[in-house]
């Protein structure tokens, strides 16, 4: 599960496509989502490619549980803490691209 040729989150994640950047270490990248549904609202992927966060949960907790701290940290730094994450798993559920990513939205009150 090495960096996929045709994963747009692989391409960004290396760099090869500009985004704006909001954190990023070793294994994890997040930016701001180019079509945000909320004042916050931010993508946290994983550098190694997962198809989606089944996956990742199997493969790596650790990993999961890193982007979970990420996203909080986000959270504490534009919006007092509180957040929803959203991950969506297979086309029906609403996922487009399939390099698993969180969403972290906040700063307003989202409709269900």
């Amino acid at each position: 599960m090495s960096a996929s040729d045709d994963c747009l989150f692989c391409a960004i994640a290396a760099g090869q496509i500009p985004s704006e950047t909001v954190y990023e270490d070793e294994t994890t990248y997040a930016f701001k989502d180019i079509n945000p549904k909320t004042k916050v609202h931010v993508l946290i992927i994983p550098r190694k490619h997962y198809a989606n966060v089944a996956e990742l949960a199997e493969d790596d907790p650790t990993q999961l549980a890193h982007m979970v701290a990420v996203a909080q940290s986000i959270a504490d730094k534009t919006f007092h803490g509180e957040f929803r994450l959203e991950f969506n798993t297979g086309r029906d559920a609403g996922q487009s691209v399939f390099h698993v990513h969180a969403h972290v939205l906040t700063g307003e009150v989202l409709s269900e």
